[in-house]
């Protein structure tokens, strides 16, 4: 019997390893107000050494480009889509192109017209692959929620 329970021990201790996620890229937020009625919406990547994300203009046939969808809401509207800065192209021998990516950090912005002075934040969810010179994890989703403040 306690040979049982060890190797069922075993067995899930080993499960569980296999089911933690590599994760090498962490997502921050901030908002500031450019006026009364506009804001801006700054959303960061901070991604471990020798890792990256790819820009959000990446052609079709290449990898996961990063992705924003924003809720709908009544108390703001969005302006535009969101900004990043110059990306490092390079070719990749993986997607048979040249594609744009991020090393180390990258801020997104994102516009915001205030609809309302009870506006409260600005809630969506985002889309990002992580890869390395030898690999690719799968894309991943990130929900957020982030204050306007006053």
């Amino acid at each position: 019997m306690k040979r049982l329970f060890l190797a069922v021990t075993a067995l899930l201790i080993t499960i569980g390893a296999k089911a933690q996620v590599e994760a090498h890229v962490k997502w921050s937020y901030a908002a500031k107000k450019t006026s009364a009625t506009e804001a801006v919406v700054l959303i960061k990547a901070t991604i471990d050494q020798g890792w990256h994300i790819y820009s959000q203009n990446v052609k079709e046939g290449g990898p996961i480009k990063t992705s924003f969808t924003f809720a709908p809401s009544k108390e703001y509207a969005l302006v535009g889509k969101p900004s990043e800065p110059t990306p490092i192209t390079k070719y990749e021998k993986t997607f048979g192109m040249n594609v744009g990516y991020f090393e180390n950090s990258v801020v997104f912005q994102q516009k915001v017209k205030l609809k309302s002075a009870k506006a409260s934040a600005v809630k969506g969810k985002l889309e990002f692959m992580t890869c390395n010179d030898s690999k690719c994890l799968p894309p991943d989703e990130v929900e957020f929620s982030i204050p306007l403040g006053k």
